[in-house]
């Protein structure tokens, strides 16, 4: 069977694990491939338990999946035996855990680097999380990066410790005046690491071959958004890797021909996390309505997410770019009881009106939404689970979101728990 893909279609946090977990027990491998430790998928279950994943993918809450850390990944060996160990302790099964050794691992010093980098910019900062993930891909490219297949082979990894920390020591002591990193301590530390990873490591590519072969149902996940892609967001605040659906085949070692569906979810309003534009971002009593009700905190770093109306010109962008097939609209309850929900149509820039994506990063940044206003509804949604149950005002929501943005709403979600779910057609 092909693979389908899961691709956030605004600027994170917009509720992907609810895909992934909709289709429950009919996937059987679920990957992630891209993105680390800075991007988290909440899961709540029926009987009201939260999971917050941060590098697993979501698949691994469902007895029986194979999860996958692709190689497009960057890996926190301590924060996912952390990860790892933390949902042991819940009575949560890791062993299906596969991780691919040619994933690149982050380093302390990308850590640190990451975070004296982030304070050197001062106002122009990026907004990372500072865990690293942005210095980890940069010696990815530069090639020097450390892999997973790394952790096996002591001589190796002691090897290329020496070679990276040459350079990032003269940087730490002489630019930043910090300490200079012990290339032995590090190598000891991460070697205890390989001890407990070393049955996980595997030629994932391999392994999703001959699945695919097989006619498994492999759904490949991504961590952020559209809008944080490295080529395609709203550089340079953006992540370090490929969220969007062009990314999946390469971070998770399988061609393009494989994939099939590819399904965007979005909230049905929007928020965004750091740094960088966000044109309906809302600074009144509405955009904190919308952060203090729909619970608008980071999963991995607690930091409260700036808040706005729904944008359908970044919805359309995000259904071009990605070439979606479906969409997901999560957190419809939270627009209960507003008088009027505003729908941003289009932008003005200068006085010229845009109806797709401005071209230039001047431009978007110069981007005032243009609105269109529906009407709102006061029924409470949380028991919905057919659409022809839901207020007409409220189809009429999800329809107009549709219309605009050119993909059909396969899943409209009513609530945090995975059956807080209305299903208007089947994603598989």
């Amino acid at each position: 069977m092909p693979a389908i893909v899961v691709v956030g279609g605004q600027w994170g946090d917009e509720g992907k694990g609810r895909a992934t977990d909709q289709l429950g027990d009919r996937i059987d491998y679920v990957v992630r491939y891209q993105g680390g430790n800075n991007a988290g998928h909440t899961i709540v279950t029926p009987d009201g338990e939260k999971f917050a994943l941060h590098l697993l993918p979501s698949g691994v809450i469902t007895p029986g999946v194979v999860t996958i850390i692709g190689n497009g990944v960057v890996v926190d060996p301590k924060a996912l035996l952390e990860e790892m160990d933390g949902l042991a302790a819940r009575g949560v099964d890791t062993s299906n855990l596969l991780v691919s050794a040619d994933a690149h691992l982050i380093m302390p010093y990308h850590r640190i680097m990451d975070k004296l980098t982030e304070r050197y910019l001062g106002v122009q900062r990026i907004g990372t999380t500072g865990r690293g993930i942005g210095p980890s891909y940069g010696d990815k490219i530069a090639r020097i990066g450390i892999r997973m297949q790394d952790l096996l082979d002591p001589g190796i990894l002691a090897q290329k410790l020496q070679g990276a920390l040459r350079e990032k020591n003269q940087v730490l002591v002489k630019v930043y005046n910090r300490k200079a990193i012990d290339a032995d301590a590090v190598c000891a530390e991460y070697l205890e690491y390989a001890e407990r990873l070393r049955p996980y490591i595997a030629d994932t590519r391999l392994v999703l071959d001959q699945a695919l072969t097989a006619g498994k149902t492999v759904l490949l996940e991504g961590a952020q958004a559209t809008m944080l892609d490295l080529d395609h967001g709203t550089y340079p605040f953006v992540t370090s890797s490929n969220p969007t659906s062009g990314g999946a085949a390469v971070g998770a070692g399988i061609p393009p021909t494989r994939i099939d569906r590819v399904v965007g979810v979005s909230k049905a309003y929007a928020t965004r996390v750091g740094a960088g534009p966000f044109p309906t971002e809302l600074f009144d009593e509405n955009g904190e309505h919308l952060r203090k009700v729909g619970g608008e905190y980071g999963v991995t770093t607690g930091r409260p997410r700036r808040t706005g109306w729904f944008d359908a010109v970044v919805a359309r962008y995000a259904t071009r770019v990605n070439g979606l097939t479906d969409l997901v609209l999560t957190k419809l309850d939270i627009l209960s009881g507003l008088p009027r929900v505003p729908l941003c149509v289009a932008y003005d820039v200068n006085g010229t009106r845009h109806d797709e994506m401005p071209m230039t990063q001047t431009d978007f940044h110069h981007a005032k939404p243009i609105y269109e206003y529906l009407d709102g509804w006061w029924e409470d949604l949380a028991d919905v689970r057919k659409f022809g149950d839901l207020p007409a005002n409220a189809q009429r929501y999800v329809e107009r979101v549709e219309q605009l943005a050119g993909a059909p709403v396969a899943i409209v979600g009513v609530g945090p728990r995975r059956d807080q779910t209305i299903v208007r057609h089947d994603l598989l």
